[in-house]
């Protein structure tokens, strides 16, 4: 198998090192591994695969030695610069920020549901939100047997969402000192605001799990609404999410279609207490699905609770997922 040359931008941080995480785990084919940062974190030492390697200070020269594949995750604004640099050169930019996610000319990719986007790169492929990838994995079955007329999302978000500064929050929190991170504090707290508010009254992260959507799904004028809740929990985003088909279902039928789908784990034995957990879910790569019941207030709906871990699966595996993809592609 021919071996490639990875780059990873933003490797001191939380995903970056899930990244070394999971690149160690599925031992893909790395001839050269190359870390880079900001110049605050240049000059760490990082192990991997029992090699220690020197972070390096991202500049524009960073990408002048043979780079085939770079996941980025870094910010929206590192993106934006270096992206387009990186490709310019011949590196295809696997991105995690939310700079690239709704480019008409970016692919935006979740390997269980539309890999075949993954041939309409030109060179910058995007990483979805953590919560959408998680979603979307469960809805993508089930448009293809019953074809979604519409999606109600309701997230419950675990701190780590937010980085290191909403994992200190919650931890800090929980001592009983002030948030320096989030608007009020998270410990003991549910806050209904994740990212910005817009003038229409949804927050950021709400529009993105709206158009994300419609984007994978190739699906523009999808009905879907989300409300997105920031709870203290750690690591592990949990979904309630409502869907109504345009065709008629058997549960048993739905259930065996989810079961039989890729990257999905049912959990759904309410009579011994089984459904998905985020502590469950921790270090998985998998989506968990439970609470599968149908919606008796409209004619074709169904109520599906969706659990997975937002630094992995909803970042980090999801980019990896895609580096693979692209490496059976150069071999």
């Amino acid at each position: 198998m021919k071996k490639i040359n990875l780059a990873i931008v933003g490797a001191t941080g939380m995903v970056g090192n899930t990244f070394l995480k999971v690149l160690e785990e599925k031992n893909l084919p790395i001839e050269n591994l190359y870390l880079f940062s900001s110049a605050r974190s240049a000059g760490s030492k990082i192990t991997f695969k029992g090699k220690e390697y020197t972070v390096e200070e991202l500049t524009e020269s960073s990408f002048d030695r043979g780079i085939d594949i770079a996941l980025f995750s870094a910010g929206g604004s590192i993106s934006l610069k270096f992206a387009p640099i990186a490709a310019e050169k011949g590196c295809i930019v696997v991105d995690n920020s939310s700079a690239w996610r709704m480019d008409p000319e970016v692919p935006l990719v979740i390997p269980e549901v539309n890999p075949e986007d993954i041939k309409l790169n030109k060179g910058i492929i995007a990483n979805p939100n953590c919560s959408t990838i998680q979603a979307l994995v469960a809805l993508k079955p089930l448009d293809e047997y019953y074809n979604i007329k519409r999606v109600i999302y309701s997230t419950y978000q675990a701190v780590s969402g937010a980085g290191m500064g909403g994992w200190k929050d919650l931890e800090e929190g929980l001592k009983g000192k002030p948030p320096a991170k989030f608007p009020h504090p998270i410990a003991n707290n549910c806050i209904p605001h994740i990212d910005v508010f817009t003038e229409n009254g949804y927050t950021k992260e709400e529009l993105k799990m709206i158009e994300e959507t419609r984007k994978i799904l190739h699906r523009p004028n999808l009905k879907v609404t989300a409300t997105t809740v920031r709870v203290p929990v750690f690591n592990s985003h949990s979904e309630s999410i409502n869907i109504e088909f345009e065709k008629s279902f058997e549960l048993n039928e739905l259930v065996d279609v989810l079961q039989k789908s890729p990257g999905i784990i049912v959990q759904d034995d309410p009579t011994n207490n089984v459904y998905p957990l985020a502590n469950t879910a921790t270090d998985c790569d998998e989506v968990f699905v439970g609470r599968i019941r149908r919606d008796e207030s409209v004619e074709n709906g169904v109520n599906i609770w969706v659990v997975a871990d937002n630094i992995r699966k909803g970042a980090a595996t999801n980019t990896i997922q895609i580096a693979e993809l692209l490496i059976k592609d150069m071999q």
